[in-house]
């Protein structure tokens, strides 16, 4: 059994070029190679020695070959995964990245900023009844607003007013 497992391993280097030929992929070249010998291995009883180990070793090569392509053409073709490109998702909406931008930086506002912003421009709520909601002077709700809607400009990085409305 030793002489014929080493007899063996003398063809690997020759069954391997033999298969890179044959289907031009290394990867399906290892394979077949792996298959040819788990093959002469699990079989080693059918051979005959009238000839070389190598012959009979490149026969059954060449026979898992074109059985793989059989199969392939009943199957399709195969496709490298490497080859194929990831998946995509589509980006999503430039608004939708604006919003969820504007809604970090609405985050990052001090309370009081953030609670006066909310209520005028989120809840649409006019500026006398927001200033009394939040127990301020009307100006001072104004000047909150005014600072908050700075601080948005500069954490978005938008030289423009916010797409805020303000409802009066």
């Amino acid at each position: 059994m030793n002489d014929f497992l080493d007899q063996l391993e003398a063809c690997v280097p020759a069954l391997r070029r033999y298969a890179r030929a044959l289907t031009r992929n290394a990867d399906l070249a290892d394979d077949l190679v792996q298959d040819c010998l788990e093959r002469a291995i699990s079989r080693r009883g059918l051979f005959r020695p009238t000839g070389p180990v190598r012959a009979w070793l490149f026969t059954i090569l060449l026979n898992l070959h074109r059985n793989g392509l059989r199969a392939s053409h009943r199957r399709g073709e195969t496709v490298d995964l490497d080859a194929v490109p990831e998946p995509s998702t589509p980006a999503p909406q430039p608004g939708h990245i604006a919003l969820a931008e504007l809604a970090r930086a609405i985050e990052t506002l001090p309370p009081e900023q953030k609670e006066a912003l909310l209520l005028v421009t989120l809840e649409g709520i006019p500026y006398a009844e927001a200033a009394g909601i939040i127990g301020i002077p009307l100006g001072t709700l104004m000047s909150r607003l005014g600072r908050a809607r700075a601080a948005l400009r500069t954490l978005t990085g938008s030289p423009a007013e916010p797409h805020l409305r303000t409802v009066k």
